[in-house]
């Protein structure tokens, strides 16, 4: 079986420190794989957040997620603090990739938990299309 290898780029430009819930645990007793999405989704907005901008309005559009990919690394449990690095790479003229690290830290030691990519589209709401990201998100992308 063919496996999903991410590698995220060296430039972080975003960290949210995120705790894992009660409710993101699955029968396994760890975080669950639909918890783990959601956790990367909370880091994307507080993200964007801190450029004044949101998933519905980047000053002129929105963004609809084209893809997702996650790469399982180790288990995480309940009462775990964990780090959601950001990267930003591929930024093309109507989308662009946002790399997340998910890591640990126990006993001094840093554990990446996951890594996970989505792949991210300028889209206009109201008319329902792709458009081209509007520049002033465009330089918040390449900064």
């Amino acid at each position: 079986m063919a496996r999903i290898k991410l590698t995220v780029p060296a430039k972080r430009i975003f960290s949210a420190n995120i705790p894992v819930r009660i409710t993101d645990i699955n029968y396994g007793n760890h975080l669950g794989n639909d918890a783990l999405v959601s956790l990367v989704h909370e880091a994307r907005m507080q993200w964007l957040a801190g450029g004044n901008f949101t998933e519905l309005d980047t000053h002129g559009a929105g963004l609809i997620m084209g893809d997702l990919a996650i790469e399982y690394k180790a288990e995480s449990f309940y009462g775990d603090q964990l780090i959601v690095s950001v990267a930003v790479a591929d930024i093309q003229k109507i989308s662009f990739d946002i790399y997340y690290e998910v890591s640990v830290l126990r006993k001094d030691r840093s554990i990446i938990i996951a890594n996970a990519k989505t792949g991210m589209v300028s889209y206009h709401y109201t008319l329902k299309k792709v458009v081209g990201l509007p520049e002033e998100f465009r330089l918040f992308l390449e900064k």
